[in-house]
């Protein structure tokens, strides 16, 4: 039998994926479409919320406050948001396992420094991301408002959506810092003390071998950064689907 169309993949579900997988756990059955679990979700309080929304009636000075100079620039702003997020994520100029300022009488090679290196750099970036993907919902939001009464319904109703969802959202991603740290813990102890001793043997004898195998901290990197990268895709899905919208309302108007 085919499958269902209407059925899609759950988003998040390759942050999920990634994250069993760096813990060393079995990836989680199949979860139902977010449809199917929706009505689980909704309280009496937010389906009245969202009834509201869908029945919203925006004000006409609302709908004649548009600026179009502002609603084209938005796509490209959302770009090049994401854009610098990317290269936030990506940037490894320097090795961020290590502390920039090592305690008194310290190398920052160790296990806790390097922990709290690793969560001071990833929590930064999910603080960024948090930011900067929570501005440009609201600003889609509010061009949307301004567009027609069908695109302002959708805005309101996206804004309950986002209130709705947030706990879940939450506790999808608020593991994944921990399991970062939790992942260098455990490359450092399984490695680091035998990587520095070869690494000062290496250096002290020859130069190093640009052909060398990777050593384990910029395999942690590049771990981190999959991970990240699947944290951005899913905060961006919203912000994906009112640029959708409002490429419609253009088109339609």
């Amino acid at each position: 039998m085919s499958p269902d169309p209407s059925r899609a993949s759950v988003p998040g579900a390759t942050l999920a994926r990634q994250l069993a997988r760096l813990s060393g756990r079995a990836p989680a059955r199949s979860a139902p479409p977010p449809a199917d679990l929706l009505g689980d979700w909704l309280d009496w309080q937010r389906a009245v919320a969202l009834s509201r929304a869908l029945d919203l009636a925006p004000a006409e000075d609302v709908l004649a406050a548009a600026d179009p100079s502002v609603d084209e620039a938005l796509p490209e702003q959302a770009r090049a948001v994401r854009a610098a997020l990317e290269a936030a994520i990506a940037d490894d100029a320097r090795d961020w396992t290590r502390p920039l300022r090592p305690r008194a009488g310290e190398d920052g090679t160790s296990a806790a420094a390097g922990a709290d290196a690793v969560q001071r750099h990833c929590q930064g970036l999910q603080r960024d991301m948090q930011a900067a993907t929570g501005r440009l919902r609201g600003e889609l939001r509010e061009c949307l408002e301004r567009r027609d009464a069908a695109a302002a319904r959708l805005a309101a109703v996206d804004a309950t959506m986002e209130g709705l969802l947030a706990p879940r959202e939450h506790a999808l991603l608020a593991p994944v810092v921990p399991a970062l740290v939790t992942r260098f813990g455990q490359l450092h102890a399984r490695e680091g003390g035998a990587a520095s001793a070869a690494q000062a043997d290496a250096v002290a004898a020859a130069p190093p071998d640009p052909h060398a195998r990777r050593d384990w901290r910029d395999h942690f990197r590049a771990e981190a950064r999959q991970l990240l990268l699947a944290e951005l895709d899913l905060r961006f899905l919203p912000i994906e689907a009112l640029l959708a919208a409002l490429r419609t309302s253009r088109t339609d108007a």
